[in-house]
């Protein structure tokens, strides 16, 4: 049984090794500009770090990367997120969204922080600071709803 444990171990840890060489995703870092939401929509600073600390790593062209994002297959699963979080809402293209689009996204923004899925508890559990306290969350649902009615009022 001995020789068997470590038989494995040894194919686990040529296998890490070697899947170091397979192409990582590529990493996303570009500019902001002005169809950034933040800048978009002026958004004041409590709001802007918020959205930076809980949502941009996901939600955004300028994501923070951690010292483990070089490590496959950590990698590979942290650009997955990245790219589904991006397809689901990208605030670095907040300008290009059409009215209802943006009405329809902010909605969507209070009802999966308010049950618990964004921001995702996987991620929060590396991310202690993207944890959203009830005023947090408060702060979040009246600058949306306050969005909103902006959006609503607009021609």
């Amino acid at each position: 049984m001995k020789k068997i444990l470590k038989y494995l171990a040894i194919v686990l840890i040529v296998a890490l090794v070697v899947i170091q060489f397979i192409k990582r995703p590529e990493k996303i870092s570009e500019p902001v500009t002005d169809n950034d939401i933040i800048g978009a929509l002026n958004v004041q600073p409590e709001i802007a770090n918020l959205l930076k600390t809980a949502c941009y790593d996901c939600h955004s062209n300028q994501p923070r990367y951690p010292w483990y994002s070089e490590i496959a297959p950590f990698s590979w699963w942290i650009g997955e997120h990245i790219e589904h979080g991006r397809d689901e809402l990208n605030f670095s293209d907040w300008a290009t969204f059409s009215k209802r689009k943006r009405d329809h996204k902010l909605e969507e923004v209070v009802e999966e922080v308010e049950e618990g899925h964004m921001p995702l508890p996987k991620y929060t559990w590396m991310h202690s600071d993207a944890r959203l306290s009830d005023e947090q969350i408060k702060m979040l649902k009246d600058w949306v709803t306050s969005e909103r009615a902006k959006i609503a009022a607009e021609n």
